[in-house]
């Protein structure tokens, strides 16, 4: 019988809704369950170093977790490493700092007040554990395990895994969302927040959109099949018809 993976999407800083995620997941798997974290534990929501220290903490603890990195956790390293609030992939009118993004509220909860046009990097820096910007920018951009594979906003179609682009694992829309040819592998991703987590046959969404005031929508996987968890049970995510 294939084991349980338990799956939680897009963080963005919310930590109360992480909590939350993770009690319905012990409820079900017990403090050993399999979890893989699909990227962005940061932005946009007010705790995202309280987020990150509880991941770490709890890998630390010999958790069986897996976290993958998203764009939005690059824009942070970026930007304590570089200075850098100007992604290539981000429209030019917009930066990491940008409310939109949420930067800003990221390093307001390290107690770092700044702005679009006053980064306050040297105060980021100083401010930001050396620890934390290593660990994210250590973690895998895809994790791959039987017919499944992780990653944060999906692949180029037609490449293989190996020569995928960094950036597109971590930013990709165009050319991946509106593809519905198969994959060697069920697609599971983040990034493009939707009203619910939704099943597209040959890839599925879970972002459900808790770094813009949705829900947190944690879900798990035996092979192929996948439910989400609610304080009610588990809720078939089937493909949309």
């Amino acid at each position: 019988m294939t084991h349980p993976i338990y799956t939680i999407p897009d963080v963005h800083g919310q930590d109360a809704l992480l909590e939350a995620a993770l009690s319905l997941i012990e409820g079900e798997g017990g403090p050993d369950a399999e979890i893989i974290f699909l990227g962005d534990l940061v932005d946009r929501g007010p705790d995202s170093r309280a987020v990150i220290d509880r991941v770490m903490q709890a890998q630390a603890d010999g958790r069986n977790w897996t976290v993958l990195r998203g764009n939005h956790d690059q824009m942070f390293i970026d930007f304590i490493e570089r200075g850098d609030i100007h992604p290539t992939r981000l429209r030019p009118d917009l930066s990491w700092l940008h409310p939109r993004l949420g930067g800003d509220i990221t390093l307001a909860s390290y107690g770092v007040v700044c702005s679009e046009t006053d980064p306050n990097l040297e105060a980021a820096r100083a401010a930001v554990p050396t620890a934390h910007i290593d660990w994210l920018a250590s973690l895998p951009l895809t994790y791959q395990i039987g017919e499944l594979l992780f990653v944060h906003a999906g692949i180029r179609p037609g490449v293989p895994l190996e020569n995928q682009d960094p950036d597109d694992l971590m930013w990709i829309r165009d050319g991946f969302l509106d593809y519905e040819g198969e994959y060697p592998w069920l697609l599971v991703h983040g990034h493009t927040a939707l009203d619910m987590p939704t099943h597209f046959g040959n890839r599925i969404d879970l972002d459900g959109g808790a770094g813009r005031g949705r829900g947190l929508w944690p879900a798990v996987f035996e092979g192929r099949d996948c439910w989400l968890l609610s304080d009610t049970g588990r809720i078939p995510l089937t493909p949309a018809q």
